[in-house]
């Protein structure tokens, strides 16, 4: 299975955060699973530490690489594809998630429950 972690999911298992849930901590564990981070949510995390919304301690590409997960960029059938959705979302950057979720068929990794309506596979963070 191919697991897209939200900002928030990546963040938690990072920080070794207990609030992530225990399946997502064992999806995430599972060496069956690929982990993949998308470039939109490496951006939302780099633009939340600009103005101080985050701390982050380490480099956070490198965290990615050295947690053994891979990078996901942004393509550009991936922008089409997130524009043409409805805005049942406002947030940019989640819709970028559910674009790229439907073209990998992957679960992606979120409580934000306004990601339901997108009919995407979520496993509960």
């Amino acid at each position: 299975m191919i697991l897209l972690l939200d900002a928030h999911a990546l963040m938690w298992w990072l920080l070794d955060d207990p609030k992530l849930s225990a399946p997502a901590r064992g999806a995430i564990s599972d060496a069956a699973n690929e982990i993949v981070v998308s470039a939109a949510t490496t951006w939302e995390l780099a633009i939340k530490q600009a103005a101080g919304k985050i701390k982050l301690d380490a480099d956070l590409v490198a965290a990615v690489d050295s947690a053994g997960f891979s990078g996901l960029p942004v393509t550009i059938v991936d922008a089409e594809a997130a524009a043409a959705l409805p805005m049942l979302h406002h947030d940019p950057f989640d819709r970028m998630l559910v674009a790229q979720a439907r073209r990998l068929d992957a679960t992606i990794v979120s409580r934000d429950t306004q990601l339901e309506p997108y009919g995407v596979p979520i496993l509960a963070a």
